[in-house]
């Protein structure tokens, strides 16, 4: 299992963990996607968050996305994952290239731009999704991902998400925890936990070092008992498909469709998430154009 979320409580079941590795998970999604390492490690950052958060679902059929859309060059950034551990996403701009900040890491936050709005959207089987949004704190992801739980879900969360990037661009390791307190925590609990978040090494080091899901939970909660509940793989999976594009191109339209046939002749749609290209000639077009008509 290269790629998988951890699932754990501690404290007495007063702490909510996750930790996620992600490493060829985001590794792939640079190769699909040809990402710079800015972008790499912005859309890194993403698909952890997203893997995490689809894990806390409940449902089998929940889904959750996260959309980053700030005023840097990256413009946006959509990560869409599923509560069996299932992710795909990819970034507006791609080949954005960036100076290193000052302390020589990527300038994630300056690619994404400090303005702008993180939108979380949960799909649960129900009428109406729920729609949480909130102004972007840094364009860092993590920082705006904490906010988020924080303001829109009443949740404090400490979230660490990383994606270190090799001299070749490579991915060399990607990963992130997440720590939610529940209500009830003592307040010495509290800074004890804020101390050892100060402690420990980046996620980034931790993740290359070889440290698995399980050590990196018991090193950020080490002395509160820590408890495993699951440990479930996560993969970068795209459900595209050439029924989804039809009923795409249904949707645009009977008027849309013709002239797109009689002008063109054929069309071909490209998949954000996977870089799939999907070809309709001319008489597929003609039978979505009769079903369009119908409507």
């Amino acid at each position: 299992m290269k790629n998988y979320v951890i699932r754990a409580v501690a404290a007495n079941q007063n702490i909510r963990a996750f930790a996620a590795i992600t490493t060829e998970l985001v590794e792939r999604a640079r190769q699909i996607h040809d990402t710079t390492p800015v972008a790499t490690a912005a859309l890194g950052r993403t698909l952890t968050a997203a893997a995490i958060m689809g894990v806390m679902q409940k449902g089998e059929r929940d889904k959750i996305s996260i959309q980053i859309k700030g005023n840097g060059p990256l413009k946006q950034i959509l990560a869409v994952a599923d509560s069996k551990g299932n992710v795909k996403g990819y970034v507006a701009n791609p080949y954005v290239e960036l100076p290193l900040r000052k302390d020589g890491k990527l300038d994630v936050g300056g690619a994404v731009g400090r303005e702008g709005k993180i939108i979380v959207i949960k799909d649960l089987g129900l009428k109406e999704p729920y729609i949480g949004q909130l102004e972007l704190v840094s364009g860092e992801i993590a920082e705006d991902i904490a906010a988020y739980f924080a303001y829109s879900e009443q949740q404090p969360s400490a979230v660490a998400l990383g994606v270190l990037v090799d001299r070749d661009r490579t991915v060399k390791a990607s990963g992130g925890f997440m720590i939610q307190i529940l209500p009830g925590v003592s307040h010495e609990m509290i800074e004890k936990i804020e101390d050892k978040l100060n402690q420990i090494p980046p996620i980034t080091q931790m993740v290359d070092s070889q440290k698995s899901g399980e050590e990196i939970l018991e090193m950020v909660l080490e002395g509160f008992d820590v408890e495993i509940l699951e440990k479930k793989e996560i993969a970068l999976l795209c459900d595209c498909s050439v029924e989804r594009l039809e009923q795409a191109l249904i949707s645009i339209g009977a008027k849309d469709l013709k002239e797109i046939i009689d002008e063109d002749g054929q069309a071909e749609l490209t998949c954000h998430f996977c870089n799939t290209k999907y070809h309709f000639d001319r008489n597929h077009l003609i039978k979505l154009y009769e079903e369009a008509v119908k409507y």
